[in-house]
């Protein structure tokens, strides 16, 4: 049995990290008696954590909130984890919280026992965005609190969207997520106008007060936010997120020579060397064959019979701007 502080710290981070705890899995977890984890719980409460009990053949217990709480405490793998989430936040763009993230991350290991922050000032993490042609819009901390707030509470958004027309009515659309992709936030939202769901850019919304009503959330189409959100910037159009063309080709190139610039395709040996096959996804027939192009590489076995169209089409175009471009 652990000594009475270590095992007190240990009962508290346990109560930290769920709403209830019943007190037989309390002591499963801490390995103790059911008669130890209520004087542990009735030790907590004189050192003034408000500690509620629930009614029961095992009783249960729940760290209740409040102004007077005390410090909240972390295990090692809690404060390393959340020394992650605060250096990813701090070195991200796009969210305005850089600073604030930075600020948070200080404090926390001014607080760290020397053991301890000589173990997080040995993670190093930089959060690096993939190049861009465009700089990453910054979002207002307040417009992505609100947001947030709205999903939670199922309360109806009224904003304006882009430019803004003042003589325009106001969007109006039920959240239903805050989701960030490729160095932007957006807003996933049922347009209430459009009677279509919608992903809305978070830094060209300007919120109008009050919220509207509060609503029945409706199924999102696949019940898998991550899934809806790609097939939408895929345009596919369904809920499974794949792309809505997809080719398969052997090309002229040992795979491990390609290998570093393929991001979500499937590489594969095509039994010999300088040969792999290699399967991609793309928006459109037309930019799969170009992109399969653009590697440079000799190209046969082409798979569907889409892409084989799509690549005579191409050379076409390729050839007479080869030939505009000599008659110039």
């Amino acid at each position: 049995m652990p000594k009475t502080s270590a095992r007190l710290l240990a009962l508290l981070s346990l109560l930290q990290t769920r709403r209830d705890w019943p007190g037989t899995l309390l002591a499963d977890r801490l390995d103790v008696s059911l008669r130890t984890v209520r004087r542990d719980v009735d030790r907590l409460r004189e050192l003034g954590y408000p500690i509620g009990a629930a009614k029961g053949p095992d009783g249960g217990y729940r760290l209740g909130a409040g102004t007077d709480l005390p410090p909240l405490l972390f295990d090692d793998d809690q404060a390393v984890a959340l020394t992650v989430a605060l250096q990813v936040a701090a070195t991200g763009p796009g969210h305005g919280l850089a600073e604030p993230a930075l600020q948070a991350l200080n404090t926390i290991r001014q607080v760290m026992p020397t053991r301890l922050r000589h173990r997080i000032d040995a993670v190093r993490i930089t959060a690096v965005e993939r190049p861009s042609t465009q700089p990453p819009a910054s979002v207002d901390a307040d417009v992505l609190l609100a947001l947030s707030a709205a999903v939670a509470a199922r309360e109806v958004l009224r904003f304006d969207y882009g430019t803004g027309d003042p003589g325009r009515p106001a969007r109006r659309a039920e959240p239903h997520h805050v989701i960030t992709w490729d160095g932007r936030w957006y807003l996933v939202a049922y347009d209430l106008e459009r009677q279509d769901w919608r992903t809305f850019r978070a830094d060209r919304i300007s919120l109008r007060t009050p919220n509207g009503p509060r609503f029945t959330p409706r199924p999102l189409p696949g019940d898998d936010v991550s899934a809806f959100v790609i097939s939408r910037f895929r345009g596919s159009g369904d809920s499974t997120g794949a792309w809505p063309c997809t080719g398969t080709v052997v090309l002229d190139v040992d795979a491990a020579t390609l290998a570093p610039y393929i991001r979500d395709g499937v590489l594969e040996d095509a039994g010999g060397p300088g040969r792999c096959r290699l399967t991609l996804g793309s928006w459109s027939w037309n930019s799969l064959a170009a992109a399969f192009a653009g590697f440079g590489a000799g190209i046969t076995e082409v798979r569907p019979s889409e892409l084989t169209e799509a690549f005579t089409q191409l050379a076409r175009r390729c050839a007479a701007a080869g030939q505009a471009g000599q008659a110039t």
